[in-house]
């Protein structure tokens, strides 16, 4: 009996050593340098073959349509070939994939990418590279600290300032409004959040934005325990611009009250509509009353570089922190993002010391461990990315190509301001388009909600275009959103045609009911 337990346990541990060596035979090193290429070239033929043969941005695949397709894949059995893999995720991924690169992609801030930027995540990828730590990254620290370090030569924020890179603008915004919070509880009551908690009058603390600013700042305000309450959202004027006269009243209001202006955040291209608030004046107000700026350019940021609209973001410089995400208007692959603040002393409140990592010991010989400045501690080299297309591209083109999209956003206003049968309202600061198509028929503003679902679901239903939706005053619009070079006043007018024809089609069967059936299924697929 023994010498059969020592049998099966010799069994065992030579069906461990095998998987060992099998995994031993797939890590990425010199003796399995052939495979990769292998393995790289299998995968570049599929995506090869995929652009070479993708007509729309997107197949029009519900999700419970898609949804079956995974039903019966069981991984916990692994499939083992590389190729059988690369089918899978062609018919599981790529066949039903929305694909940015489409001209007629128009709906959200996703952009097309610089192939050199795609390179280099390869390397990044390859080495694996975290960068919280100098031990860590090495050279990646620098490359990181760098790019940060240009982006605040464009913004002129001062010799004080720092930033570090995030996962995206709602991240950033977090930061952003967890320093004012703690920089604004010192103020008033020499208190230190990190280290005691929240003071017991923190309700008193109010953020201020505008009513089309980003979701995120309520968002961050949830999240640091001061809730949606403490955001005060004030009215637009009719550039959908934050209201200066508005922003007044509501601080005022809110000192009478006996409040504190903990932060104004001043959005440079808001998402519905890339307009950018007026940010010298609320510069000038946050001065005054002593509150927190916070400039969130997550989409406008591009203009840095732009060779003929720098001055759209006139005021910037001012801010105590700023929001940029480079993966929408620097054509860079998701994620790449920062978060800029003109005094670096600030970043301190997400500094923690822990001794196998970042000891204190570390920062008083001045080595630089990146995560000193994160709310996250492991964090991909996402700095590469911009790195190499900067240096392969070049800054001047990218910001090119970002004044390319907005010239063909001031082409597309023309054509849908010509056409009698859609309303626009709104003339584009960057390259956003909000419209809905009205029809001849005199509708109510009820149907013509209805009207608008449809065109946006049978857009998507027939993946000829993707366009995005939103609300102006509980009024249901389209949403053109521009990012793709390739992208032409000729497929903007394709897409207008294929609007009015959904939507004098959805009139025409709505009269005679005849399309309940269809809108009432469509009406319960959500599309994002």
């Amino acid at each position: 009996m023994v010498q059969l337990n020592v049998l099966l346990a010799d069994s065992q541990q030579q069906a461990s050593t095998n998987e060992a060596s099998s995994m031993l035979n797939s890590m990425f090193n010199k003796e399995n340098i052939d495979n990769f290429k292998i393995g790289l070239e299998q995968v570049m033929q599929l995506l090869e073959q995929t652009i070479a043969t993708q007509q729309k941005p997107f197949s029009g695949i519900l999700p419970q349509e898609l949804a079956k397709k995974f039903i019966g894949i069981d991984l916990n059995q692994p499939l083992f070939d590389i190729p059988d893999a690369l089918e899978e995720v062609a018919q599981l991924y790529l066949k039903d994939a929305v694909y940015f690169n489409n001209p007629r992609y128009l709906a959200h801030l996703n952009c097309p990418i610089v192939y050199q930027s795609i390179l280099a995540e390869l390397l990044a990828t390859s080495i694996n590279t975290a960068v919280e730590t100098w031990d860590q990254s090495g050279g990646a620290t620098f490359i990181e600290q760098s790019i940060v370090d240009w982006t605040l030569s464009k913004l002129a924020l001062g010799e004080q300032a720092d930033g570090v890179f995030t996962s995206g603008g709602t991240q950033s915004n977090l930061m952003a409004m967890l320093l004012a919070r703690d920089f604004q509880c010192h103020l008033y009551a020499g208190h230190t959040n990190k280290q005691q908690g929240l003071p017991h009058d923190f309700r008193r603390l109010k953020i201020f934005t505008s009513k089309v600013s980003h979701f995120s700042i309520q968002k961050a305000a949830a999240i640091l325990g001061l809730g949606y309450d403490a955001v005060v959202s004030v009215p637009c004027d009719e550039y959908f611009r934050m209201d200066m006269t508005a922003l007044n009243q509501a601080i005022e209001q809110c000192q009478q009250q006996g409040d504190i202006v903990m932060a104004i955040v001043a959005t440079a291209g808001t998402t519905d509509f890339g307009s950018i608030d007026p940010l010298t004046q609320i510069a000038e107000i946050a001065k005054r009353c002593g509150a927190w700026l916070h400039v969130d350019a997550a989409y406008g940021g591009g203009l840095l570089i732009t060779p003929n609209n720098k001055h759209k973001l006139a005021g910037i410089e001012c801010a105590d922190s700023v929001t940029i995400d480079y993966h929408k208007s620097f054509f860079q692959p998701v994620s790449c993002s920062a978060f800029f603040v003109k005094d670096k002393q600030h970043l301190s409140v997400v500094t923690y010391h822990a001794e196998y990592l970042n000891p204190l010991s570390q920062q008083q010989a001045g080595t630089p461990d990146l995560c000193n400045k994160s709310i996250q501690t492991t964090r991909r080299f996402d700095a590469l990315k911009l790195w190499f297309s900067l240096r392969t591209v070049g800054a001047q083109n990218l910001g090119v190509a970002f004044e390319q999209v907005m010239h063909l956003a001031r082409q597309g206003y023309l054509l849908l301001a010509s056409e009698a049968d859609i309303e626009i309202i709104h003339q584009p600061q960057l390259s956003t388009l909000v419209f809905r198509f009205v029809g001849d028929s005199g509708a109510t503003d009820s149907e013509l909600d209805a009207v608008n679902k449809y065109i946006r679901k049978q857009l998507s239903r027939q993946g000829e275009a993707l366009i995005a939706a939103t609300k102006v005053a509980d009024k249901q619009y389209l949403k053109f959103t521009l990012l793709n070079c390739a992208t032409t006043i000729n497929d903007i007018q394709q897409v207008v045609r294929l609007i009015k024809q959904y939507g004098y089609q959805y009139l025409a069967s709505d009269l005679a009911n005849e399309h309940a059936p269809l809108s009432l299924a469509l009406e319960e697929v959500s599309y994002g």
